[in-house]
């Protein structure tokens, strides 16, 4: 089931897509450079020399030492961004374009004069048995997908946990009812290692801030260095990403009218290196590949509950539609669960609402979708509002798809872990079923042990 891209076959036209748009990264970046005076210097005194600088293949390379234009766009290259190179060399956007014709400079400016080149044969149109493309969502999917969605995974992100394994305090007795949470789920990672996680979180003021404020935002990178949130970086592993995977991803998703932010260079903070941390361990490498989905629950509007849930069956869509390696895919939902970091209301804790809205996440997940941005506000804190996140991953699984209800694996809630309720499930659809189902998976902290004071020990570490 092979993405739509009829694209392709338009005569003598390069389309620059995720995927181009991966294959021409450091091109265009190069091309970018000579934006600078001082660039376009260097690289004039000595191309080669200046090429050593960027990580081109040799096919690039050679095209922008012979300005062979149609060879960068079909390794990648967009034309905005290589008009750079052009410049440099004093060349007009008519000359560019005219030396990709094979025609003269100056019969391609008389083709100009005369009204520019007709369209008739060269469209796809002409072409014999050309169909429009379907326009149709899934709502079935298919058995035999090479890229299985085997479980999803919730959990909270509070920082402060990062800094209790950082500073290997997790056999405190205020730290460990927390981690005691999340043993089966480390014995259950290590039997049910997935190729890749989509790991839904939201940025913290950290890779995006104030200048720009994305919605959705999808990494299309290969590495992801670990933020410096303030205090420096955690001391965990860079996190590995799938851009072949993700530029299949940011293709359909965006056909399925989701407007994504592709960002191939970007830190990540406490957000994704919890989750992974609270899975995974103390680690020298994660041992998965991860695809970063991070999604805007800081300044409003923020999307609602309904649009995250939607995402989350575009998301699934695009999973089944991939036609690579098989792959064994995960989705983890991050944040929350209740909690207020600013005002006088700050501290705020509904252990009543949060499991409401996790009984509803594992058995109605449309109807949670009703809920408006005012009762996570107005019930879970002013940042309990990061629930919506987990819509993502709950939208894309099985039973959403006319498929069979998921297993709910494994549940866990604890008060506090700093300022914040933490919650914790585990839910597998029918693909990913392990018989490993936790016997005791409605657990959760009394009153009075929930609600002990924070260690001033470790007050000091929290930032969010």
């Amino acid at each position: 089931m092979a993405l739509d891209k009829p694209y392709k076959n338009v005569p003598g036209t390069t389309i620059y897509d995720a995927e181009q748009a991966r294959k021409g990264y450091h091109l265009n970046q190069f091309a970018m450079s000579l934006m600078k005076p001082e660039n376009r210097a260097r690289f004039l005194a000595d191309q080669a020399a200046y090429l050593d600088e960027w990580p081109l293949n040799p096919i690039q390379r050679q095209a922008v030492l012979d300005m062979d234009l149609n060879t960068m766009i079909a390794e990648g290259g967009n034309i905005y961004f290589l008009s750079k190179i052009g410049a440099t060399h004093g060349l007009s956007f008519q000359q560019m374009a005219g030396s990709m014709t094979g025609m003269s400079e100056a019969a391609y400016r008389d083709m100009m004069l005369g009204g520019g080149r007709r369209p008739e044969g060269v469209r796809l149109k002409d072409l014999d048995g050309w169909t429009p493309p379907s326009t149709e969502k899934a709502t079935t999917m298919r058995q035999d997908a090479p890229a299985k969605y085997t479980s999803a995974l919730f959990t909270s992100h509070v920082p402060a946990i990062g800094a209790a394994m950082d500073l290997g305090k997790t056999e405190e007795p205020y730290w460990k009812k927390v981690f005691d949470g999340y043993q089966w789920t480390r014995k259950w990672a290590k039997e049910n290692t997935p190729d890749v996680v989509i790991l839904v979180y939201n940025d913290h003021a950290t890779a995006f801030d104030a200048s720009i404020i994305p919605t959705f935002v999808l990494g299309t990178g290969a590495h992801y260095p670990v933020a410096d949130e303030g205090y420096g970086p955690r001391p965990v592993p860079d996190v590995k990403g799938y851009p072949e995977f993700a530029a299949h991803l940011a293709q359909s998703i965006i056909q399925d009218d989701f407007d994504l932010t592709l960002v191939n260079e970007m830190v990540v903070d406490h957000g994704l290196t919890v989750p992974l941390s609270l899975v995974y361990g103390e680690v020298e490498q994660w041992p998965v590949r991860v695809i970063p989905l991070a999604v805007n629950v800081v300044q409003y509007p923020v999307p609602s509950g309904r649009r995250c849930y939607e995402l989350g069956k575009a998301l699934r869509r695009a999973i089944d539609k991939w036609d690579g390696e098989e792959l064994n895919v995960q989705i983890w939902g991050t944040g929350g669960m209740s909690h207020q970091l600013q005002g006088p209301r700050a501290g705020l804790i509904n252990k009543e609402w949060d499991n409401a809205f996790l009984d509803h996440l594992i058995a109605d997940p449309l109807g949670l979708t009703e809920w408006p941005h005012m009762e996570y506000v107005d019930e879970a804190g002013s940042e309990g509002i990061e629930l919506v996140d987990w819509l993502i991953a709950r939208g894309a699984m099985d039973d959403q798809f006319e498929g069979e209800a998921p297993d709910v694996d494994h549940r866990f809630y604890h008060v506090p872990a700093s300022n914040t309720a933490v919650g914790h499930l585990v839910i597998s659809n029918p693909v990913g079923r392990t018989g490993l189902a936790d016997d005791d998976a409605g657990a959760a902290e009394s009153v009075d042990e929930a609600l002990a004071p924070e260690p001033a020990a470790t007050a000091a570490v929290v930032n969010a």
